[in-house]
């Protein structure tokens, strides 16, 4: 798989590389960021997957969340993908912000026109981890996975679906039971069609109730003041009632203050990296 380098900055010691690529699972050509710390120099590092919210690029993480020096320090491979396939020529792909372009949901679609493109699912639990792995100096044994909003989701769902593959997983205000909100229903109903037992299969809510073990350490920063989650499009508080009924451990925090941006994801971002250091590099 043939990769094309679009840039590359040093940062913290480390490099901050941008990289695309023909995906089979999206069938287009995707981005997707890097950053190798300075210990990749010298041997192999755990990957740690970050999925962006909607209408998000590779871009808004890596420029915004500031969190290189975390990174750099701990010896952590920092993977940012795209959040949809682009330019796949489908009509209505670009007609809202919140489905289609940017959009991708993290799940595989069963639908007409979106199902030959729209496989994120796969991409970034199975495309994506072979291309790295293949590509860079990663343990593969060694992977965990965070995001935000829609990537929150998808952090959650990855990790619940596939029990043993990460060693940790955390979000920042994630859209915890999507069957049930107004972003998820409108997302489900395009990309997996009317069945809602279709849905549940990518609910981190609903997942959870099937979960085997509480093998799982789950970390979930929230800003109080999150006008998302004052509309009901994130359900918390959902998510934790069946994590507390499955004795899986989260760890919620309720920041006062905080909204839904990067200004929030920038002053907890540490926290996450942390969390996730303490699993890789056990």
């Amino acid at each position: 798989m043939a990769l094309k380098q679009i840039s590359s900055n040093k940062c913290f010691g480390g490099l901050q590389k941008v990289f695309e690529h023909d995906s089979v699972e999206l069938n287009c050509k995707m981005k997707f960021a890097i950053y190798l710390p300075p210990k990749a120099e010298s041997g192999k590092c755990p990957a740690l997957y970050w999925l962006s919210g909607l209408t998000c690029t590779e871009q808004n993480f890596i420029s915004k969340s500031g969190y290189h020096q975390a990174a750099s320090e701990h010896g952590l491979i920092v993977i940012a993908p795209d959040t949809s396939p682009r330019g796949c020529n489908i009509k209505g792909e670009d007609e809202s912000w919140d489905f289609g372009t940017g959009a991708g949901f993290y799940v595989n679609a069963t639908e007409d026109p979106w199902k030959t493109n729209y496989r994120m699912y796969s991409y970034v639990t199975e495309e994506l981890p072979q291309l790295i792995n293949a590509s860079f100096p990663v343990d593969p044994q060694r992977m965990s996975i965070f995001g935000h909003s829609m990537g929150g989701h998808g952090a959650l769902i990855c990790a619940l679906k596939n029990p043993g593959k990460y060693k940790s997983v955390s979000a920042f205000a994630p859209i915890c039971n999507p069957v049930l909100c107004p972003w998820g229903k409108k997302a489900f109903s395009g990309y997996l069609g009317t069945d809602q037992n279709k849905w549940k299969t990518y609910d981190a809510t609903h997942l959870v109730e099937s979960y085997p073990d509480s093998q799982l350490d789950i970390l979930i920063d929230q800003g109080k003041d999150d006008q998302f989650l004052l509309d009901g499009q994130l359900l918390p508080d959902n998510f934790i009632s069946a994590c507390a009924e499955k004795k899986i451990p989260v760890v919620f925090r309720l920041q006062e203050g905080y909204d839904h941006s990067y200004y929030f994801i920038a002053t907890f971002i540490a926290d996450h990296i942390r969390h996730h250091a303490k699993y890789l590099n056990a």
